[in-house]
């Protein structure tokens, strides 16, 4: 019997997109009964101010499989930002995990024993709903590919290091680089 996939747990992560409507999508994948469904359990039932975690829903009362906890990473503020996190995003969420099952990077056979967190970045600035859709699912199918292909590798990571890091808020000088 082969064995089961995502034993432990699975970490991707994924940005797509620019300016206001980017979306950067950070999971954890593992099968119930597992560390990654404590962590699940206990963040549902935590919620902190501005940070409440819910079911990913494909639609009211369906749920996306493998179940998919939706964490927001920017507290929902003022009405787009609102509709963008828990409609645009969480539909591009929902969209992204749905076209992996069916692509098979996560087994559709095994969907139902699998849990996934997702920690979720709405720009507060978000300013086009169906941009936001778009990027957060190609975001949320780029993290998943890259948890299980477990990429990133360690050498990808030191040669892009050579360059030096970067990110939307910020990219050293040289100098700064400088050791």
């Amino acid at each position: 019997m082969p064995s089961p996939f995502a034993p432990t747990a699975l970490i991707g992560e994924s940005f797509v997109g620019e300016g206001a409507n980017a979306a950067h999508t950070n999971v954890v994948i593992g099968r119930k009964g597992g560390p990654v469904e404590t962590a699940w359990a206990t963040a549902l039932a935590t919620p902190s101010a501005g940070h409440v975690p819910f079911l990913t829903i494909v639609r009211p009362s369906v749920p996306v499989k493998p179940l998919t906890l939706f964490v927001t990473k920017a507290a929902a503020d003022g009405e787009l930002h609102q509709r963008a996190t828990w409609g645009s995003a969480q539909a591009g969420l929902a969209q992204g995990v749905t076209d992996a099952v069916r692509d098979g990077l996560l087994p559709a056979e095994e969907a139902d024993d699998l849990l996934i967190i997702a920690a979720i970045w709405v720009n507060p600035a978000v300013d086009d709903l169906d941009v936001s859709f778009r990027n957060q699912r190609s975001a949320a199918y780029g993290a998943v590919r890259a948890a299980v292909n477990a990429t990133p590798t360690v050498a990808d990571v030191l040669a892009i290091a050579e360059e030096g890091p970067a990110n939307p808020f910020y990219v050293p000088t040289s100098e700064a680089l400088a050791r």
